[in-house]
């Protein structure tokens, strides 16, 4: 059970009173904060359980402190309870993998559906079970372990949503995957506006209304209790029709009603009034939860996000650091901690997400997907707690607050060397570990022994190693995909007097070495080369970038590369329908650029191999040859 430190003051609601119809009842018990704080009174609604887990720190704006308890409400499919909860529907594993070079094995992505349980969040879209056999047995393996069982000490198990277009196929594969959670939910979708309409589906709005209504329909006759509606493109869909569609899967069953903004083209008010219309005009939406999906695509999906959210949407949907496709979606952690920091104006809306795990979530992500977070990104950027200007410092040392509206610490990043541990090359085990752990890692057994190796590797060549260079060392160790290939020992030479050569030789993971020895137009292209001639199997180079973790000639770099492979990695794509080939990102660490780069290099093909090697099985087996007929 998750909790959130709130204020409330228990005003009667008097509809007449409301100046707007437009804003819901919690927008008008939102002027509760404009009382002073002597006259607040506690209201604390919907508790249950017996166990209470308190903010360390409550929120304050201008020196006033929140401090009444609220509960997660009890997961009614198409209810709240409380009207001022609202529900995070996280898409990082099914949306943001469709991020071109994102694509994650099924272990990584199981891995970071833990992490997302552990954050809080209410509904987990797994993946696109249709789009081929390894994302149908990835969403598979989520339904059935974070699923059913809670991973984190409240108790909390999040609804595990399969997404699946409007066809039979696609919403039995759906189903399939996601029936083994003890709260199963289908998400299905079809395009409303009229360009897609036209151009893409090709068909009448008559079609597309009998289709929405039968598939919704037929969703339900398998046993989904729980099903999501999305009119794709809605935010530029005609009015009128839009209610009817909605109106329509609503008598079908559906219990979520998503309004995406599908392409990020819409601003703040006209999202805002999109919602408000929706709520004003659609009978019977009283009986269902109003969700938002907002691309980037203008830079405004977090905006809009929290538009739709003061309109009356009570289910938002959100990737972690923002991925997804083209400029990305709506970011959990910038949504959540703008609604936290100014809840005041948000009506006292408030959310189940232990903000504390959002660090650790945002590194998992972006170590597992390649996709490294813009140093000036909100909320979790390298420089959203640095402060350079003479200024900002002054005013920094004689009060936090006059340059920072929330604490690191509350998104659970502890730095600034507060242990007062300075590490080097003789620095034990102890000492690296109690490092880890105020980074948020919590490493023991083997994963400690091979951080431990490669940090006194560093030591031995540095006098001090910073922190930077030990994230850098425990990215490249813990975030790895299986290990199909380790690298052994690398050898290479370049200069103006003769050709690059790299002698490389590789382990695999039953223990065979094997050596290659290739000549190139640098010392990076004839490793790689001599990589390609061990392992065998046909990868294209897509991207390669290095950046230094830190400053000086013994600086750590670090390496991230995307490469493409054959036919056997390809892919459906969720809205278009297309068969796409799926990119691998892999990143590596080291003092030395070259084994940096071939660090990466090995990454990518692991986890190349790894998913077709799982997609082969998949398919081999009886459950990967199931057949379904299609609408």
């Amino acid at each position: 059970m998750a909790f959130s430190l709130i204020v409330s003051s228990p005003k009667p609601f008097s509809p007449s009173s409301n100046p707007n119809p437009n804003i819901s009842r919690s927008h008008i018990l939102s002027n509760s904060w404009l009382s002073p704080p002597s006259s607040r009174s506690s209201v604390i609604p919907h508790l249950s359980g017996s166990s209470f887990v308190l903010l360390s720190k409550p929120w304050t704006r201008s020196g006033a402190t929140r401090c009444s308890l609220r509960s997660r409400p009890e997961y009614i499919p198409n209810d709240i309870p409380d009207p001022r909860y609202v529900r995070v529907f996280d898409t990082t594993l099914r949306d943001g993998e469709q991020s071109p070079g994102a694509t994650m094995t099924s272990k990584e992505k199981l891995v970071v559906a833990r992490q997302l349980s552990r954050l809080g969040v209410d509904i987990i879209e797994a993946g696109f079970p249709a789009s081929s056999p390894d994302d149908l047995d990835a969403v598979r393996s989520i339904a059935m372990e974070v699923g059913k069982q809670p991973v984190s000490e409240d108790g909390h198990i999040p609804v595990i949503c399969g997404l699946a277009r409007c066809n039979k196929k696609d919403i039995d594969a759906a189903w399939e995957a996601v029936r083994h959670a003890k709260k199963p939910r289908v998400h299905t979708f079809i395009a409303t506006s009229e360009i897609h309409m036209q151009h893409k589906l090709r068909k009448t709005r008559e079609e597309v209304v009998r289709i929405a209504r039968e598939m919704v329909a037929y969703a339900r006759s398998l046993g989904c209790q729980d099903i999501e509606f999305s009119p794709e493109d809605a935010g530029r869909s005609d009015r009128d029709f839009l209610y009817h569609v909605l109106e329509e899967v609503i008598k079908a069953g559906a219990t979520t009603v998503n309004i995406p903004d599908t392409v990020g083209y819409t601003l703040p008010s006209e999202f805002e009034k999109l919602i408000a219309d929706i709520k004003a005009n659609t009978h019977g939406i009283e009986n269902v939860i109003i969700s938002t999906h907002c691309q980037n695509d203008l830079g405004l999906a977090t905006a809009n996000t929290l538009a739709g959210a003061y309109a009356g949407a009570r289910q938002l949907e959100v990737t972690v650091n923002g991925i997804g496709e083209r400029a990305g979606n709506a970011s959990l952690e910038e949504v959540v901690i703008a609604m936290k920091c100014r809840q005041e104006l948000m009506g006292g809306l408030y959310t189940g997400i232990n903000t504390k795990h959002i660090v650790m979530a945002s590194k998992m992500v972006a170590e597992y997907t390649g996709l490294h977070v813009q140093p000036h990104k909100a909320i979790v950027g390298a420089n959203a707690f640095a402060h350079e200007s003479g200024i900002h410092q002054d005013g920094m040392l004689k009060h936090k607050n006059t340059y920072e509206i929330i604490s690191p610490e509350d998104i659970g990043l502890s730095r600034s060397n507060e242990s007062g541990i300075v590490l080097g090359k003789l620095s034990g085990r102890h000492a690296l570990r109690s490092k880890l752990l105020e980074f948020g890692y919590d490493i023991n057994g083997n994963e400690l022994e091979d951080v431990f190796k490669r940090f006194k590797e560093v030591a031995e060549k540095k006098k001090r190693v910073s922190d930077e260079d030990i994230e850098a060392l425990i990215t490249d160790e813990i975030f790895q995909p299986a290990v199909i290939w380790s690298l052994g020992e690398l050898q290479a030479t370049c200069g103006t007097l003769g050709l690059s050569t790299a002698t490389v030789k590789l382990i695999a993971s039953d223990g065979e070495e094997k050596i290659a020895c290739s000549v190139g137009t640098g010392p990076v292209d004839a490793a790689y080369k001599a990589i390609d001639s061990i392992v065998q199997v046909p990868a294209v180079l897509r991207e390669y970038a290095m950046n230094s973790v830190t400053e000086g000639i013994d600086a750590i770099a670090t390496t991230r590369v995307v490469i493409g492979g054959d036919n056997n990695s390809m892919a459906m794509h969720a809205l278009t329908g297309e068969s796409v080939r799926r990119t691998f990102s892999g990143s590596g660490a080291a003092m030395d650029i070259v084994v940096s780069s071939v660090r990466a290099y090995v990454s990518a093909l692991n986890k190349m191999l790894g998913f077709m090697s799982a997609v082969k099985a998949t398919t081999e087996s009886p459950q990967g040859k199931t057949s379904r007929s299609s609408e």
